[in-house]
């Protein structure tokens, strides 16, 4: 294995995974830290953790087990993943992982960039943009979790690391791979280690990652693997996909724009069941009971707690936002379980990071084939011989998405 990659939830490391696989490398997505050896053929390997809003202590300790794991299958690079709307808080949980990778590997400098144009995320003067609209006015900032209110990343990351923040504008980035070596430098002189670089087409990120060649840590959204295959001298590829035919189902728990915005459109066409935070939390509804309902429904149900920010903040306030979210994903989690298990369901779109997570974990999933790109950011994933999914980041996706989902899933596209 050449280079590892640590993922702070299961979706991202999906679409990391989808992205090196282009890129021509051999991938294997890992659900958590393996317990053994990593087959000899795997170039890349992505370990999917669920560490983005778990509290920060434990969120380092888990991704340096999984820096210990990749370092013995001989990885000469890591890339640590987050989200690329950069989901945190003033507490972590990206700079305290970047930090103790950091020290780990002893890299005196790390690239910072969730930028992914292809799903409209640029950063410019070290601001994060949602296509034209700054991070905090893009809908982010009603986050359930992890609400971000301040689009300028450096002075977000510089509340969660003990060290300096530098920057890397897009002027040098502009200027190629040469430049931005040369003003990574020129921050590190300066007493910088984590460093931001801008970046707003797909052409910066490709610059970038030959830029960061030899650095021993990478971190960013998906988008920053871009230009990484080709430093271990690999070529674009077809990825290969056998869709699955039988049933599918969505469970959706994600309340971004984009995400109800998804569900209307799909709730006008297919069946559609609303999941009242409440009456989860209350035990008045059950995971059997819309597990049930999915089952006995024709075409392609969806199930979905995707409500209103204003209706998730009166949940959260009412129960707590621990408790709130703990509950919801333990439910979508028993509700896959009970329709793959019982319900011989083969194909499965979830939305949402931390549904997505909580539903892998259920299923105790262990490591997932990379298969062909559904929208930017989200590819098929093959997770058995007889159970293909897909998951979704909230923000990611057309209106049409959970169609066109199924649609690729089973092959029909």
């Amino acid at each position: 294995m050449r280079l590892g990659c640590i993922g702070d939830d299961f979706t991202g490391s999906s679409d990391l995974a989808n992205t090196l696989a282009k890129g021509g490398m051999r991938v294997v997505q890992y659900c958590g830290i393996p317990d053994g050896p990593a087959a000899q053929n795997v170039e890349a390997g992505v370990v999917a953790l669920k560490t983005r809003s778990i509290p920060a202590a434990e969120a380092v300790r888990q991704s340096l087990a999984a820096l210990d794991w990749l370092r013995a299958q001989g990885c000469e690079q890591i890339l640590f993943k987050y989200c690329s709307t950069f989901d945190s808080t003033p507490e972590g949980n990206i700079g305290p992982v970047a930090d103790a990778l950091a020290e780990a590997l002893d890299a005196p400098k790390v690239v910072v960039c969730p930028a992914f144009p292809g799903a409209g995320r640029s950063i410019y003067q070290g601001h994060l943009f949602v296509a034209d609209r700054l991070l905090n006015e893009s809908g982010m900032q009603n986050h359930p979790l992890t609400p971000m209110t301040d689009p300028d990343i450096r002075r977000w990351l510089a509340a969660q690391t003990s060290y300096s923040v530098g920057h890397v504008p897009a002027a040098d980035v502009f200027a190629g791979p040469g430049r931005i070596v040369e003003a990574l430098d020129a921050q590190h002189a300066k007493g910088h280690r984590l460093i931001v670089v801008d970046a707003l087409r797909d052409a910066d990120l490709v610059a970038i990652g030959r830029a960061a060649a030899d650095l021993p840590l990478i971190t960013g959204g998906s988008g920053i693997a871009i230009g990484l295959p080709a430093n271990f001298g690999c070529t674009p590829a077809p990825v290969p996909w056998q869709g699955q035919p039988g049933r599918g189902a969505i469970l959706s728990g994600s309340c971004s724009n984009a995400t109800r915005a998804q569900v209307a459109r799909h709730a006008a066409r297919h069946p559609a069941r609303e999941i009242p935070g409440a009456e989860v939390i209350e035990g008045r509804l059950s995971a059997a009971d819309i597990a049930d309902w999915i089952l006995a429904q024709d075409g392609l149900p969806l199930a979905y707690s995707s409500a209103d920010p204003a209706e998730v903040a009166r949940v959260q306030d009412r129960f707590g936002r621990e408790t709130a979210a703990t509950a919801l994903e333990g439910f979508f989690a028993e509700v896959a379980r009970r329709l793959v298990a019982g319900g011989g369901l083969t194909r499965l779109t979830i939305a949402g990071g931390e549904t997505s997570g909580a539903v892998i974990e259920g299923l105790a999933l262990n490591h997932l084939q990379i298969g062909p790109e559904i929208a930017p950011g989200v590819p098929a994933l093959r997770a058995g011989p007889d159970l293909v999914v897909a998951l979704k980041s909230g923000n990611f996706g057309a209106e049409d998405f959970f169609e066109k989902a199924d649609a690729v899933l089973s092959g029909g596209i």
